[in-house]
This record gives structure tokens, C-alpha cells and sequence, in this order.
């Protein structure tokens, strides 16, 4: 960040003149200078705005139109960093990549396309770590997890594993069962059948014109259908042996 060279001069004659210096250098700028200064200031100028600031504030130069101008915060701004000093506290624009930091080689949150990684933004993350879009850092996920958001939070498994709750397990618990293309532990469905319809017209069998022997059938439907590692339909038809009876001739 650079100062004006008007603000470094106010700043030194502060150091080098004492506080009588101050008030001539006050008496013979006095055309410039604004007696309503901005809160936190303790000099200004209508020009420049703040040129000093009272103890313990941050000397931070603003964007006015195509003018910077001086402002005293109690903390730097989004993308600032603080520098504390005997004589002037200032705040420096952190780095193009860095959206915030606590110091100018420590980064606290990066811009988009850049992932966190011990202070530092990378546009890609080391190996063994996965680059977490939303919150942009690059976090370490568990041993079976080949994609997660947070430190327990898995939303992909490695290759033998499956996903379930996001966790990875390599054999899914009991109720579910694992699903090979989607790399998931789906649960575990049972065949379901309705009851049973009534019993059908006795029909003869073929070949016994003679015989009064018939056979009857009764079905039921499939309710829902089991999945692959589920309990299987039981038999959904019925026989059973019944007496044919002959219809009679109806005379004329």
C-alpha cells in the first residue's frame, strides 16, 4: 500500500517536531484542513480526509470516486490485514488470490478458484487432500472417502466401498445392500404379495373325456417387487384337483 507523500510528511513532522510542531504546521495548512474531521481522526483535511488517527485505530486509505481517501477504523476491512506500530497503525490490501487474511503469508479464506491450505490459496490441492468448492479449502477426508464436504461429511466412496448417511462402509449393514453403479448402500427391499383370489372354475384335463376329474386355480399379485439382495416372491399360483362336472344337454 502506498501513503501520499503529504501523509507521510504529516506523520513525520508528528514524530520530529512534538506537539508544538504540530500546531504551527496546523496554523499554516489551515486553509486545508476541515475542523469537522471523520470520527477516529486526529487530523484531517477537506482533500484528504483523515491524515492521522487516534490511538489504537488503523489508518486505511478508501476509494473516493478516482481519490483515496483517509479513514481511522477499529478494524481493517475485507481483504485487509492490520500492521500495528508505535506510530502509525495501518491496514494492507491482502494478496490478488486472498479474499481475507490475518497477515500478508497467512490467508483466512480464498477467492473463487483458489482452496485453502495452511495460509496459503492453491489453485489445486495436494495430493490425499479434496478440494471443497463451497467452503474453498482443501480438506482431508477419511481413508474410504474419495469426495467429501466436511472431515465426516462423505458424499463419495472409493472404489470396494459404498456410501450410506455419508460414511463409506465396505459391507453395508443389515437392512441394506450395496448398489455397484451408484457406489451406494440402498436398502434392502422384500417381495410383498396380496391375498389370494377365490378359487376358479373346475376345468377338465385334457385327454379324460370320461373322467370327472378337473383341476381349479387361484392366483395372487405381486404387491412390490424385491430388490436384488431381498427375500424373494413366494409362488404366486395355485393348483389343486377338483371334480369336473359334465354340463347337461338342454332339450328342445
Amino acid at each position: 500500500m502506498q501513503i501520499p507523500s503529504l501523509l507521510w510528511f504529516v506523520h513525520f513532522m508528528n514524530l520530529t517536531k512534538g506537539q508544538d510542531g504540530m500546531n504551527v504546521l496546523r496554523c499554516k495548512r489551515s486553509s486545508s484542513v476541515s475542523t469537522d474531521c471523520q470520527a477516529g481522526c486526529a487530523t484531517c483535511s477537506a482533500l484528504n480526509g483523515c491524515l492521522t488517527c487516534k490511538p489504537r485505530l488503523f489508518f486505511h486509505l478508501e476509494l473516493d470516486g478516482m481519490r483515496q481517501r483517509g479513514a481511522c477504523l477499529s478494524s481493517c476491512p475485507r481483504g485487509h490485514y492490520g500492521t500495528r506500530s508505535p506510530h502509525i497503525s495501518t491496514c494492507t490490501k491482502c494478496k490478488a488470490d486472498c479474499a481475507s487474511c490475518f497477515s500478508e503469508n497467512f490467508c483466512t479464506h480464498c477467492h473463487p478458484g483458489h482452496f485453502l491450505f495452511r495460509g496459503k490459496c492453491e489453485q489445486s490441492c495436494p495430493q490425499g487432500l479434496t478440494a471443497n468448492t463451497a467452503l474453498r479449502e482443501c480438506i482431508e477426508c477419511p481413508p474410504d472417502c474419495e469426495m467429501c464436504v466436511r472431515r465426516n461429511m462423505c458424499t463419495r466412496c472409493r472404489a470396494d466401498t459404498y456410501l450410506l448417511h455419508n460414511q463409506c462402509y465396505q459391507t453395508c449393514p443389515a437392512g441394506f445392500e450395496p448398489d455397484l453403479q451408484l457406489r451406494q448402500c440402498t436398502p434392502k427391499i422384500d417381495c410383498e404379495v396380496g391375498e389370494w383370489t377365490n378359487w376358479g372354475e373346475c376345468i377338465q384335463k385334457q385327454g379324460t373325456v370320461t373322467s370327472r376329474k378337473g383341476e381349479e386355480t387361484r392366483t395372487r399379485q405381486v404387491l412390490l417387487a424385491p430388490s436384488v439382495h431381498g427375500e424373494p416372491c413366494p409362488h404366486v399360483s395355485e393348483n389343486r384337483k377338483c371334480v369336473f362336472k359334465k354340463k347337461r344337454s338342454s332339450r328342445s
